[in-house]
This record gives structure tokens, C-alpha cells and sequence, in this order.
């Protein structure tokens, strides 16, 4: 089912999570319907798990593993995930909000028909991630690998992309009015119609011009 469209969606920055200072080791196991909060995941090993509707607040993930684990429903609120190992990684469903994604590696991560607010993604390694039918609120992707990535059908109005290499992303029927582009890598990107309202800088117009030219139907030849 295509996440719900929300109005208005805010373009503004994000606010940062509010994270304690002082928090606790986990005491429980990564397992359905367990909620953890104020809690530093720091160094832990939590790769490969599977379970449903676990809920982070106020957490810290710092050089830790939950590559491959599937977490369906998951809810994210105030957290901090540093230099983390999220690869194939499947959240869909999940709700996401005041979270910052820094260096972390996310290739194959994937939230579909999932909900993001306020979220940032600095320096992150985002190749093959998948983000379908999701609707994004002032999101920001800072200086992240978004090679291959798939927003179809997602709800992209409140987010924004700075220096991001998004060659080769999938764009199909996404919402995109408003979407903002920065000094990215945008060359054999799909789904070039779903752009109408896209706010790009004029730096990133002739990569984008091929593709553009290509959705019309127009050969570029430079043979007199």
C-alpha cells in the first residue's frame, strides 16, 4: 500500500536528537516487541537478528553491527547511530524520527512503506538502498553514496540531497515537488518524469541535461 501523502512537508532543517549524556547498558535482547531507551549500543554485535515492532529512544549506536537483521515496524526516536554497520538492514514499516546517520555503512538497507522525519544522513555509505513507497519530512543526505538506490513511489517533497552520488538511482512515480538537489552525481538516474517541482542547482544541470534530453526521446549527436 503507498505510505499516505501528508501536508504541508517541511523543508527545514531537522532538529538534533536529544540523546542523554549519561545511559545504560542493554539489559534485555534484541527480540519482538522489546523497547529500548536511553541505552548505548556502543561496540555491540546485534547482526543478523530478526524481530518485529522493537522501538529505540534516546539510544546511542556507536561501532555497531546490525547488518542483515531484519526489524519490520521499527521505531526510531532521539537516536545517534556513529560510525555503525547497518548493511541489508530491513526496516520496513518503520517510523524514524530525530535520528542522525553518521559514517555508517547501509549498503542494501531498506525501509519500505516507512515514515522519516526529521533525519540526517552525513558521509553514510547508501549504495543499493531501498526506500519505496516512504515519505520523507525534512530529511537531509549530506555527502552520502546513494548509487542504485530506489525511492519508487516515494514521498520525497521534504527531503534534500547535498553532495550525493545518486548515479543510476530509481526514481518511478516518486513525489518529488520541492525535492532539492546539490552538487550531486546524477548521471543515468530513472524515472526522470516524476522530477516536475525538483529544485536543482544550476551546478548539477549538465549531468542531469542527458538524462532530461533522453526522456523526451532526444538524440544527442555531436556530428556536424
Amino acid at each position: 500500500m503507498p505510505v499516505a501523502r501528508r501536508s504541508p512537508i517541511r523543508q527545514s532543517a531537522p532538529r538534533k536528537p536529544a540523546v542523554p549524556a549519561a545511559l545504560d547498558e542493554p539489559r534485555q535482547e534484541l527480540e519482538p516487541e522489546v523497547a529500548f531507551r536511553t541505552v548505548a549500543f556502543d561496540g555491540h554485535d546485534l547482526s543478523g537478528r530478526e524481530a518485529e515492532s522493537v522501538e529505540f529512544a534516546q539510544c546511542r549506536f556507536r561501532g555497531a553491527d546490525l547488518s542483515s537483521s531484519v526489524l519490520a515496524q521499527l521505531t526510531m526516536t532521539d537516536c545517534v547511530v556513529q560510525v555503525s554497520n547497518w548493511a541489508n538492514v530491513r526496516a520496513d514499516g518503520g517510523a524514524v524520527c530525530r535520528v542522525t546517520f553518521d559514517e555508517s555503512r547501509m549498503t542494501g538497507f531498506s525501509v519500505t512503506n516507512g515514515r522519516l522525519g526529521e533525519v540526517t544522513f552525513e558521509q553514510c555509505r547508501l549504495d543499493l538502498s531501498g526506500w519505496r513507497f516512504t515519505g520523507f519530512d525534512s530529511v537531509r543526505f549530506t555527502g552520502c553514496n546513494l548509487t542504485g538506490a530506489d525511492f519508487t513511489n516515494a514521498d520525497l517533497r521534504g527531503a534534500r540531497f547535498t553532495g550525493c552520488d545518486l548515479t543510476g538511482a530509481q526514481f518511478h512515480h516518486a513525489t518529488m515537488d520541492g525535492t532539492r538537489f546539490r552538487r550531486c552525481g546524477l548521471d543515468g538516474i530513472a524515472g526522470i518524469g516524476s522530477w516536475r517541482g525538483a529544485i536543482v542547482h544550476p551546478d548539477d544541470l549538465p549531468a542531469l541535461s542527458y538524462t532530461l534530453a533522453g526522456g523526451l526521446g532526444i538524440k544527442v549527436d555531436s556530428e556536424d
